[in-house]
């Protein structure tokens, strides 16, 4: 477990905050910054909930943050504000504080706010209070993520409803969930709602799905609905070995491929791979990319006075204006267009409210390149802390330590060792992105089975298909551009050539 703490970083904030950086009153911006990574709930910040809305939108989100609960009262009277991109964030805010004194009014804004940022944000709300409070399950706001989920006219906002339907499986109307998801999964002909709800319905309702309509689903003309299906069919153990076996040899898909391979293991009461040192032969792969030559740009030598790792100080956090999310495409950075249907991005034009907040690196690996969109809208301090790590070349060499098969490729440690401390943490930057396929996020250390918040550093992951479970405690920062099927192909013997930024 790390020893290390944020104090590093909030101290080196505020020092260059007082010595002749940016003051509070001509960068408001940057007073909230400095109060979010010290977890202080400074006066000025919630002054600022009366600011211009962007001000405004960015001290609700840092209220969220901060994770005092006395912030709830102020942000509670934001959730009706004239400013949709205010009332997003509060109502996003309010869930991270898992306010069950804001249930009534998020279940509310959720029905019949206008504007779908704020009922992306409201719907996560809902899925964050039932957790932390599953006497509120009583009361009703299953059926309302239902309705949502089959009637909002937006699909991004359906999407993000369904998936909190997860919250809801301890409890004792389960049953009927289940049968919701699967009408739900029947009826919606928008391929990314039909992942999310078949997401749902194996996160927290595989043992009481239909096993008709399971093994209906492992004949879905949809990849992702496929790969969901086998991840139910893994939480059973009456499934059935020679329709996995046919999807391990014969699905187009590789994803697909290698869960029906860990769905076969489960059944068989083997552990599931933890290390993929190898992949099958007939597994169908994407084809890759030209691989870079390493000797192409040899590894820096690190310079004598670049001293000890350490978190970024406030000169080299990029701070821009905050753009608060116009609608519930822009509350999930950049999620893949409508009829895409694996659950990857693609290339694209900015997403709306988000333009000119990402910087991008190109990541060189001995099986290709991939090319990195970063949120520094979202997560400032961790974009900082990893273009500064990027530029000192401490990520050139690393082994992807911990690649999971149909999860993640992991990597962000010089001494290719997961354990390894790197001698400082930054804090946690939550935010609504969902950990789709091809997002970057941050490795935390965990206790007791349980991630553990402010504890990040220089180890990062990247998903290789949809891990919305990860959504409520990991940061994300960024998703991948190009390059997804390099990805498919690393195993634990490659490793990254360089990291570097690019136009």
């Amino acid at each position: 477990m790390k020893l290390a703490v944020t104090f590093a970083l909030v101290a080196s904030l505020a020092i260059g905050w007082q010595l002749g950086g940016a003051t509070a009153e001509n960068d408001p911006y940057r007073d909230i910054e400095v109060a979010e990574l010290h977890r202080t709930l400074a006066p000025t910040v919630i002054a600022a909930l009366d600011a211009e809305p962007r001000v405004a939108a960015r001290a609700a989100l840092a209220l969220g943050r901060i994770g005092n609960p006395a912030a709830t009262l102020p942000l509670r009277a934001r959730l009706t504000a004239r400013d949709a991109g205010l009332r997003a964030m509060s109502a996003y805010a309010l869930g991270l504080l898992a306010d069950a004194g804001a249930f009534d009014a998020e279940r509310a804004a959720l029905r019949s706010d206008p504007n779908s940022a704020v009922r992306y944000a409201a719907a996560d709300a809902l899925g964050r209070i039932v957790l932390a409070h599953p006497v509120l399950a009583a009361r009703g706001p299953a059926t309302d993520l239902e309705i949502v989920a089959r009637l909002d006219s937006d699909p991004v906002v359906r999407a993000h409803a369904v998936i909190q339907l997860d919250a809801f499986s301890p409890a004792p109307f389960a049953g009927a969930i289940a049968r919701a998801l699967e009408g739900i999964l029947r009826d919606e002909r928008d391929p990314d709602v039909r992942w999310h709800a078949m997401w749902a319905l194996y996160r927290g309702y595989a043992t009481r799905a239909d096993p008709s309509f399971l093994r209906a689903a492992l004949r879905d003309p949809q990849e992702l609905v496929r790969l969901e299906a086998l991840r139910a069919w893994g939480r059973r153990r009456d499934g059935d070995a020679a329709a996995f076996g046919r999807l391990a040899a014969n699905d187009p898909s590789w994803r697909v491929q290698l869960e029906a391979l860990e769905t076969l293991r489960r059944l068989h009461h083997q552990a599931a791979t933890q290390h993929q040192r190898s992949i099958p032969s007939f597994v169908h792969l994407p084809a890759l990319p030209r691989r870079p030559d390493p000797a192409a740009t040899p590894r820096p030598i690190p310079s004598p006075d670049a001293g000890p790792l350490h978190a970024p100080d406030s000169a080299s956090l990029p701070l821009p204006a905050f753009v608060p999310p116009s609608d519930a495409r822009s509350m999930n950075g950049s999620p893949a267009p409508r009829g895409e249907p694996d659950g990857s991005p693609a290339p694209r034009g900015e997403p709306d409210g988000l333009a000119g907040a990402h910087p991008r690196v190109l990541m060189r690996t001995t099986k290709g390149e991939v090319v990195l969109r970063l949120y520094s809208q979202w997560a400032p301090s961790t974009v900082a802390n990893f273009l500064a790590l990027a530029a000192r070349g401490y990520y050139d060499h690393n082994r992807w330590f911990r690649i999971v098969p149909d999860f993640v490729d992991q990597t962000g440690d010089a001494h290719d060792n997961a354990d390894a401390e790197p001698g400082f943490t930054i804090p946690a930057e939550e935010n609504p992105i969902e950990q789709r396929t091809g997002i970057i996020a941050m490795g935390l250390d965990y206790a007791h089975d349980h991630p553990l918040r402010d504890s990040a550093g220089t180890q990062f992951y990247l998903t290789l298909s949809p891990q919305l479970h990860l959504d409520r405690a990991f940061t994300v920062f960024g998703e991948v551009e190009r390059g997804n099927a390099v990805l498919a192909h690393l195993i634990e013997s490659d490793r990254i050539i360089d990291v570097r930024r690019i136009p």
